[in-house]
């Protein structure tokens, strides 16, 4: 367990993770109130291509807001729709509402909420929810668990195994720029197998032991903040393409052990 999985003295583990329980909670009314709902629009935020934000991106995100107001007023608290609030306990809750919010759109039970709590180290408790699926990812606070369709169990990366015999995963086929591209398709080429789309749900994946690798690039903090946590407390490790912290965010590696982190590491930087 690495120093981000230990809760400190400024917020007591329990209640933290039962605050974060109820953000999850107040998300999945929100955004299930309008998933595959006839006439759902989407606002355009990108005005060179397409990042849609929906009425339950902001609708969830309030919500969640709502809840922090009432039982942790005197955390910060970083969304990705309404943006930072400063606090004063030296704890931030890093909010996605809806990560993967094109799926969304689709129809496909592929995207999340996402939920962290953090400090000055980075993320030290997360939850990855599907709330189509019913499936709930969290990690930290000396835990690590899912609970779902086939009820609860513990979470557990992959067992360590060739990189020519892992399963990778990114969300976007283009990852990033050309060179983003191609870096990622040096790896692509050594794996097994490797499939696109998922979004948050990718991270999920390999903290349950079904992959071994997620690699993307053009991240926001509150993208991979709840999957960082999520995936430590797992077994699993997370770092930037250089081998530095992700917590912030833009190139990212998620891997089941270092061996596999190494080894992708290594090909991205065009090994």
């Amino acid at each position: 367990m690495t120093e981000r999985n230990r809760l400190d003295a400024r917020g007591d583990a329990a209640e933290l993770v039962a605050v974060a329980h109820a953000l999850a909670d107040a998300a999945r009314v929100q955004t299930l109130r309008h998933f595959r709902a006839d006439g759902l629009a989407a606002d355009n935020k990108d005005v060179t291509g397409f990042d849609p934000v929906t009425i339950a991106d902001r609708a969830a995100e309030d919500a969640m807001r709502a809840v922090l107001r009432e039982r942790r007023p005197e955390d910060g608290v970083l969304g990705e729709e309404r943006g930072a609030e400063a606090g004063s306990s030296g704890l931030t809750w890093v909010l996605d509402p809806i990560d993967g919010t094109r799926a969304y759109l689709a129809g496909t039970p592929t995207w999340g909420v996402l939920i962290a709590v953090s400090n000055e180290t980075g993320p030290i408790y997360g939850i990855i929810d599907q709330p189509y699926i019913g499936e709930r990812f969290e990690g930290g606070s000396g835990q690590a668990k899912m609970t779902g369709p086939h009820g609860a169990r513990s979470l557990a990366v992959r067992a360590a195994r060739p990189l020519g015999e892992a399963i990778l995963f990114t969300t976007f086929p283009e990852v990033g720029t050309p060179q983003e591209r191609a870096a990622f398709e040096r790896v692509a080429a050594k794996v097994q197998l490797t499939r696109y789309g998922m979004d948050c749900y990718a991270y999920a994946l390999l903290a349950a032991g079904q992959i071994d690798l997620v690699i993307e690039a053009g991240l926001n903090a509150y993208d991979i903040q709840a999957p960082i946590a999520v995936i430590e407390a797992a077994g699993g490790v997370v770092s930037s393409w250089d081998g530095g912290d992700a917590a912030g965010g833009g190139r990212v590696i998620a891997a089941s052990c270092p061996e596999m982190l190494d080894a992708a590491r290594d090909l991205v930087a065009g090994g």
